[in-house]
């Protein structure tokens, strides 16, 4: 660190001779920090320049009333629909396009023609091999006709057949009559087809020992597709990664299913008491005022469904309006346990609800309903209360999850014998939040998830991360802090995506469309915008936006709006661009004001010769520093060799008075205050701007921390030097103190620079690369204490004695 004395003088006492100029090169600060403009679509009386809806925005209407059967016995899904079609749009319609998203499962689809990769040269395992041959992946290899949709009738409402064409995941129905803004038209299909096993989203999975399955069973109909302002028809192919583009409607909806079987859907059941024994009943009334949850089907029950066969059929009826989508869950496996509370303290009560396999407990009866009625309030206090009557956690499979409107299909299981590690108990509760969290966007604020998968896969995730902490202050989240997203903020930019990429081009699926724009949000939220700004404006965006369907200009628009900040810079950084955050604290300059008291002057100038004389040379010659000619002939002396420069005259001291009497009282404080003033050199090698945090360490043990905004880099983007003035003597300065920018090279933040080891792990030679592969804590512990294996997967035994 250089230290300067600065003289302060009377009239250069403004703070403009330090301000950097504006007259640097250009480079692309500019560009940064211009507007979006061009880059949004024009405003228009649909979309505001403000990001609300505009007075003719319009949204189409589908209802349906569905009859399905599940075919236990084939694995089958039987269907017919009657869908009433409402034309809200200003436009005439002479056909509709409808969404046949079974068909990715279909021989010779795009999504089998267009996957990629190898085999590898040395060879596959035979898990490998079998998962290769997979239903999944030799659907998706084209090499059987046994999947898909098989659509048996297509007919208008008086019974005619009507003309239709399927091109894969997408079937267009020519309509008798093209249909004329503000009217409705209704017609029937009739349908068919083999469920696959699940896969991520839906599908089935089988239980070997007891020789049964659980059913999770979505984008199972013929179903709408969105017609807009923006698109017209949104009828891109479902390839797998993108999601569903859907509008709103009412559903009755009646399923069929083997009559041990529990079922849980979309929306409210209207005949519990044909369906649940009376037992079941009267456990489901004591949920209904219950402060936690209440089993109303028990493990012991579950168990011996597993075992039986049969009888029969029932047909469980549901109703649910208002929603874009749905799904439903069927098994003679599943547990249920539920609680209706009021969630917002509102006198409005919603039921939370889990259905689950044995395979699940202890976990899932622990935790599930719990965390499903924690995310609806987390939630609803940062967006708009959960309008719907029932949110609905289902258990699929081991992990991931899958999310449609009041259910959701999520993974976490224990081992056997009960046991789990932490990671599997906090990515449980995660992957819960998570798909819950789906009911707020996009099942009530409906983005085109085909399209842009990051307005509700970021969003939601971000939600997630905030609802987490409110679970547990030690929780372990795995996305939304800005550390968490470094690794792949690094990465060759070559292989990077923008956020704003069509979400079936994203590379890296995870880190850019959840846990990217998730962090983008944090530190808007935490760093730039501040929680009170941003709370009130994605609340305000959750509010204009619910039940309607935004686009990318809305959400950044209204973000503006209703904040008052400027954020197209941050926009065009973080969503447009895949540049990294890379801040360096280049040097720090260090001035420190002179009173010009010759007194302080000369002292501080005597101490400075004595430091910079005290050279290696200058110690080692002082035991003969009597044998130099001038020490042995004192002839050779003169006036220099007693004169002492740095000795305070009295001439020295009338002119600092005849100073001093030049000077104010408050520039005379100013100039015997001693202030330190420092100059940061900062470089923005990463070239995505950001604010620049400083932590000053003093020397008494103190520190401070100073923020500037990210347009301290709008004059120039690659350099800029800074002022700062202290009281005390700053030791260390420190970039990013708090890691809340995403800084991906931390190496270059301190100054004077820091070392940091580079660990060295020691193994000894006979231990494998990764270590020995143990059993998880919770065994661990067990061992420890000498208690041997436990019963597989015991739930408490709540309402077992009824």
């Amino acid at each position: 660190m250089k230290k300067l004395l600065l003289t302060i003088w009377a009239g250069c006492l403004a703070w403009g001779v330090y301000a950097q100029q504006p007259n640097q090169p250009s480079y692309n600060a500019n560009n940064r920090f211009e507007q979006l403009g061009p880059v949004l679509p024009t405003p228009n009386t649909y979309r505001t320049a403000s990001g609300s809806p505009g007075k003719d925005y319009y949204q189409n209407r589908a209802d349906y009333d569905i009859k399905v059967e599940l075919d236990d016995a084939n694995q089958k899904i039987i269907g017919s629909e009657v869908v009433t079609y409402h034309n809200y749009s200003p436009d005439v319609l002479p056909y509709i396009w409808l969404q046949l998203d079974q068909n990715l499962f279909a021989k010779g689809s795009t999504a089998s023609l267009t996957r990629t990769g190898s085999v590898p040269q040395n060879g596959m395992s035979f898990s490998q091999l079998q998962n290769l041959n997979s239903v999944r992946e030799r659907s998706q290899q084209g090499a059987s006709d046994k999947y898909g949709y098989n659509i048996t009738a297509v007919k208008d409402i008086t019974g005619k057949p009507l003309k239709y064409t399927i091109n894969q995941t997408m079937m267009r129905i020519e309509l008798p009559a093209p249909l004329a803004s503000g009217q409705k038209v209704s017609f029937s299909i009739d349908w068919n087809y083999f469920v696959t096993e699940y896969y991520g989203r839906s599908g089935l999975e089988y239980f070997a020992k007891d020789g049964n399955y659980n059913y999770f069973i979505a984008h199972w109909f013929p179903r709408l597709c969105a017609y807009n302002d923006v698109t017209g028809w949104q009828n891109k192919q479902f390839l797998g990664q993108g999601e569903f583009t859907l509008i709103f409607g009412n559903y009755k909806v009646a399923i069929t299913v083997p009559n041990d079987h529990i079922v849980g859907a979309t929306g409210e059941c209207q005949n519990y008491k044909q369906v649940l024994s009376a037992t079941q009943m009267s456990r489901l009334q004591k949920a209904s005022t219950a402060k936690e949850p209440v089993i109303i089907v028990t493990q012991a029950e579950a168990e011996a469904a597993e075992k039986a066969k049969p009888t029969g059929k029932k047909t469980w009826i549901y109703k649910a309006d208002n929603v874009r989508d749905f799904a439903f869950a069927s098994s003679r496996k599943f547990i249920w346990d539920a609680m209706q509370t009021d969630v917002y303290g509102n006198g409005r009560k919603i039921w939370s609800m889990s259905f689950y396999s044995k395979e699940g407990n202890p976990l899932w009866e622990k935790y599930s309903t719990r965390a499903v009625e924690h995310t609806l309030r987390s939630y609803g206090k940062r967006t708009i209360e959960y309008p719907y009557p029932v949110a609905i956690s289902c258990h699929a499979t081991a992990g991931g999850g899958m999310e449609y409107p009041m259910i959701s299909f999520n993974g976490g299981r224990p081992e056997a014998d009960g046991t789990y590690s932490e990671q599997t108990k906090y990515g449980m509760i995660g992957v819960i939040i998570h798909e819950v969290g789906h009911n707020f966007f996009p099942m009530i604020v409906n983005s085109d998830e085909r399209q842009w998968t990051w307005m509700d896969e970021g969003l939601n995730t971000f939600c997630q991360y905030l609802a987490e902490k409110e679970w547990d202050y030690n929780y372990p989240a795995r996305r939304g802090e800005p550390r968490d997203i470094v690794d792949y903020m690094k990465s060759d930019k070559a292989a990077l995506s923008p956020i704003m990429t069509s979400s079936d081009n994203v590379i890296s699926l995870g880190p850019n469309a959840y846990a990217k724009p998730a962090t983008a949000l944090n530190i808007l939220r935490e760093t730039v915008m501040g929680r009170e700004l941003f709370d009130y404006a994605f609340k305000e965006y959750a509010r204009r936006w619910a039940f309607k369907s935004p686009e990318p200009a809305d959400f950044f628009r209204t973000l503006e709006d209703a904040s008052g900040v400027d954020l197209d810079w941050f926009w065009k950084g973080w969503f447009y661009g895949v540049e990294p955050v890379d801040q360096d604290l280049v040097e720090v300059e260090w001035f420190q004001t002179s009173s010009q008291n010759p007194e302080v002057v000369k002292a501080e100038a005597r101490a400075e010769a004595e430091r910079r004389n005290n050279t290696i040379s200058k110690q080692r010659d002082a035991a003969g520093r009597n044998q130099t000619v001038v020490a042995q002939d004192t002839t050779m002396r003169d006036f220099y060799n007693s004169y002492d420069p740095y000795k305070v005259t009295e001439a020295d001291r009338k002119k600092y008075q005849d100073y001093l009497a030049t000077l104010s009282e408050s520039e005379r404080k100013l100039a015997e205050s001693k202030q330190n003033f420092y100059t940061l050199k900062l470089k923005n090698k990463g070239g995505l701007p950001m604010p620049v945090i400083i932590r000053m360490e003093f020397e008494d043990g103190t520190d401070s921390v100073a923020r500037f905004p990210a347009e301290i880099w709008r004059f120039n983007d690659a350099q800029v030097s800074k002022v700062i003035s202290t009281n005390k003597k700053v030791k260390q300065w420190t970039l990013d103190p708090f890691m809340e920018i995403a800084d991906i090279d931390d190496s270059n933040n301190s100054f004077p620079p820091v070392a940091k080891p580079t660990r060295l792990q020691l193994f000894k030679q006979q231990q494998g690369r990764f270590g020995p592969q143990g059993p998880n804590p919770m065994q661990q512990q067990r061992q420890q204490n000498g208690q041997g294996p436990t019963p597989a997967r015991q739930g408490s035994g709540r309402n077992e004695r009824e």
